[in-house]
């Protein structure tokens, strides 16, 4: 089976929301492994301290270090596996802090004293929109930085932002605001603007994963339209993700089950109580057909938004990294990496 070319040409940083309880972290997972193809490096993010990456791919809890876990998909030639490399980081403000002084000042062990003395929870504490602006900043230096060398001249081919929910994204990625109450000139406001820049620029994309029910689907459709029209961001594609197959056709739930049929064929088969049970399975279809009728609205709706939509199944017996492989082999099959 070959993989079509993927719709995000360009993209950079890939910012995977929804709601929660839509498996945002496992599509943010599969999509870094999707795109960590034919020996691309991928950095995939997590935001929130969860530690959620860690988990899915059977690791200890990740440090605010950047750390290989998992290698991509890759045909093998000449004995050698093809396929890139993913590593993963879970910020943290106090890291990000950190990192910011030195980059900008070299002042590391001074920010190290000031964690000591509890001024950088004090401070993000008082400001939070500064915890936003660091993780942010960490997100996008880590899409800008430079490795000589290098194929594409970064260190990382793509990174991957497992970001806040999506009735908290929109403020998470809208650093100058965030930031505009707290430094109108200085240091803390240029590095800011230097992360809006890339967050607005047509190297981020904002993915967003849902499942075919009615309150997911409406935070994804209002989610869309405020990255793209408040906020002027690059809206990536959706993800449906858990989406369970019809077991019968369309045709077949719409005529009504013959009971007696149904019982005569359970009766064949040595079956006790079999009127009873040909109701039960009468009442199951028509249950099924009206979860199916609501799944095929629900998807309209998601389609009237105009974005390209990507369909992962659920897995039953749970994710694992073998499940993450599937996955990611489903997005790059529909063109998503």
């Amino acid at each position: 089976m070959t993989a079509r070319d993927t719709d995000w040409d360009g993209v950079r940083l890939h910012v995977v929301t929804g709601k929660g309880g839509t498996g945002k972290t496992t599509v943010a997972a599969a999509l870094a492994l999707a795109l960590a193809h034919a020996g691309r490096k991928v950095l995939l993010i997590e935001a929130e301290g969860r530690q959620g990456i860690a988990r899915l791919f059977d690791r200890p809890p990740l440090p605010y270090a950047e750390r290989k876990i998992a290698i991509g998909p890759g045909e093998a030639h000449d004995g050698r596996d093809a396929g890139g490399d993913v590593y993963a980081l879970a910020i943290d403000p106090e890291g990000a802090l950190l990192d910011y002084l030195q980059m900008f000042y070299g002042m590391r062990s001074a920010g190290v004293a000031l964690t000591r003395l509890g001024m950088v929870d004090f401070a993000t504490t008082i400001a939070p929109g500064l915890s936003d602006v660091l993780v942010t900043g960490k997100a996008t230096e880590a899409t800008r930085r430079k490795q000589p060398g290098s194929a594409t001249g970064f260190t990382y081919d793509a990174v991957v932002l497992d970001a806040p929910p999506t009735g908290r994204v929109s403020r998470f990625l809208n650093v100058s605001a965030e930031v505009s109450g707290l430094a109108k000139v200085g240091p803390v406001r240029t590095h800011a603007d230097s992360v809006a820049n890339v967050i607005k620029s047509p190297q981020t994309a904002v993915h967003f994963v849902c499942t075919l029910e009615e309150m997911p689907v409406q935070e994804t459709i209002d989610g869309i339209a405020e990255i793209r029209s408040v906020h002027g961001m690059q809206v990536g594609g959706i993800v449906i993700n858990m989406a369970r197959p019809a077991v019968l056709t369309r045709q077949e739930l719409k005529s009504q089950p013959d009971q007696a049929a149904m019982a005569a064929a359970l009766g064949a088969a040595g079956l006790p109580d079999t009127e009873s049970l040909a109701a039960e399975l009468a009442a199951e279809i028509a249950e099924h057909a009206r979860h199916v009728e609501l799944e095929d609205r629900e998807r309209t709706e998601l389609e009237a938004a105009g974005q390209p939509i990507y369909e992962l199944p659920l897995v039953v017996e749970g994710i694992d990294l073998a499940a993450l492989h599937r996955l990611a082999a489903e997005l790059r099959e529909q063109g998503a990496a």
